[in-house]
């Protein structure tokens, strides 16, 4: 299989020219002084408490394990070209997502034209009728999306971006994109003064101007809080980090309350009417008078307020229909229907299991594809055939003949590598990229975002739960 390496035309010796420069400083490193660094780091990481929960591990005390996520300290460069078209896909794709949210909750303009099977839409768990309706601020439902994008060698060998999956309802990630800059520049400091690198540390003013642009108009000075499941949440340490950023209370469910269809928060001052609620919490634990009955993370009379316009939640009630990986190939058909446009960004050639002739092909090639659940997260509940057992893919193979409607797969790309410090040196590792993008009156992004890589030699999953690390992204200015 091709391999494309974001710093080596050819491995270890032809280096790419916007990495020239960083080769050249980190020849003169020697591995005592880079394990240093790292140890430094991991020092810091741990003080400071950037840490996630892993879900089902238990300590001997039989709380939850939390880990720290590994930092790694060679940094994946992106020149300001490639950026520069990544933007205009990204800020296109979002534009058609959000026109696509609106839609299916107003005209279904798009399944009256049937470019979409309306039960793909309108049968799909995570499509909110409550929402039917419900007007949003400047029509926005995604203000906040997490785009993964990967790279892989085309047939020229050539590294070709696409779009691998969308992150609407409440992606996550950003407060290590902040802090990986944060770490590279207190480590690393003469590497900046030699480089353009576009900075980053502005996302919580991006974040804030946003969130506030979607409040109701009935006020000129809106109060905005962030909307936490509580401490025991995997990405508890980043709700805390945002609120803090940004200046704004952090809120739990039982912090809240519904009085006459406005929102209010318990102060030691007395109630204070919220405005704008970036909520870090799932749809269905909103509001216990709507959704899960037994839920205690959000708060009752919720959906009402919020559904007359006296409280906006970011991102909206129902954005999850929008990154349901069954909907996710047919997001090129929405940027023509509702822009006029052809894709910038592409996707990756998406088999749909729910077809017939696709589910044959899925059944045919396992060991070649990558078969993933359409409402998965994570990196949980997939299938990555080339490395998977024979005794994994007999077990996949019945799951999905009898859920075929809940999986789609996918040819398992060649993701680009990156150089990265791990044990045994500098030696390559897959990585992708989680652009943020902050959409309100307009579309917005600090440039860069995530990167994210598989520390385990060969393996294509990222993702932290299942033991990623991630790498500071420098886009270089011109």
């Amino acid at each position: 299989m091709l391999n494309f390496d974001e710093m080596y035309d050819q491995w270890p010796t032809t280096v790419r020219p916007h990495y020239q420069g960083y080769q050249s400083w980190l020849a003169g490193q020697s591995d005592a002084v880079m394990r240093a660094r790292r140890d430094e780091a991991e020092m810091i990481f741990r003080r400071v408490g950037i840490t996630f929960a892993v879900y089902g591990e238990k300590d001997e005390d039989g709380s939850g394990t939390e880990r720290l996520i590994p930092f790694d300290l060679i940094p994946r460069i992106i020149p300001a070209h490639e950026w520069r078209e990544m933007h205009q896909g990204l800020v296109q794709r979002v534009t058609a997502l959000n026109h696509f949210l609106h839609d299916i909750y107003h005209g279904q303009d798009i399944l009256r034209a049937g470019l979409i099977p309306a039960e793909q839409v309108l049968a799909n768990a995570q499509y909110r009728p409550e929402m039917r309706g419900v007007a949003v601020a400047h029509q926005v439902y995604a203000n906040i999306s997490g785009i993964d994008i990967v790279r892989a060698p085309n047939a020229k060998g050539e590294g070709q971006y696409y779009v691998l999956e969308d992150n609407l309802r409440v992606p996550s990630g950003v407060s290590y994109m902040l802090e990986d800059r944060k770490m590279m520049m207190r480590l690393f400091p003469d590497l900046f003064r030699s480089h353009r690198v576009a900075p980053v540390a502005h996302y919580p003013d991006l974040l804030l101007e946003t969130l506030r642009a979607s409040a109701p108009l009935t006020t000129d000075d809106p109060t905005v809080v962030v909307l936490t499941p509580g401490m025991y949440n995997s990405a508890y340490f980043e709700h805390a980090f945002l609120a803090q950023q940004m200046g704004v209370e952090l809120v739990e469910g039982q912090d809240l309350f519904v009085q006459d269809d406005y929102v209010y928060m318990r102060t030691t001052r007395g109630p204070k009417r919220v405005d704008v609620i970036y909520r870090r919490v799932d749809d269905d634990f909103l509001d216990p008078r709507v959704f899960r009955p037994n839920s205690t993370l959000g708060c009752v009379g919720l959906m009402a307020a919020y559904a007359k316009g006296h409280v906006s939640i970011c991102n909206a009630v129902g954005t999850g229909i929008a990154d349901d990986k069954s909907i996710y190939p047919y997001v090129p058909q929405m940027i023509e229907f509702y822009l006029g446009e052809k894709p910038i960004l592409h996707n990756v050639p998406t088999y749909q299991c729910r077809k017939a002739e696709d589910l044959q092909y899925t059944l045919d090639h396992l060991a070649e594809l990558v078969v993933k659940e359409v409402h998965g997260a994570g990196g949980y509940g997939m299938l990555v055939g080339p490395a998977a057992t024979r005794a994994e893919i007999a077990a996949f193979r019945e799951v999905l003949m009898a859920r075929p409607d809940h999986y789609i797969a996918q040819p398992t790309l060649s993701l680009s590598t990156c150089p990265t410090y791990v044990a045994s040196g500098i030696a390559p590792r897959h990585i992708d990229l989680r652009p943020f993008v902050l959409s309100g009156k307009t579309v917005q992004m600090v440039p860069g975002g995530l990167t994210r890589v598989a520390l385990k030699e060969g393996s294509l999953v990222v993702n932290s739960s299942q033991g990623g690390g991630t790498k500071d992204t420098w886009i270089l200015e011109d």
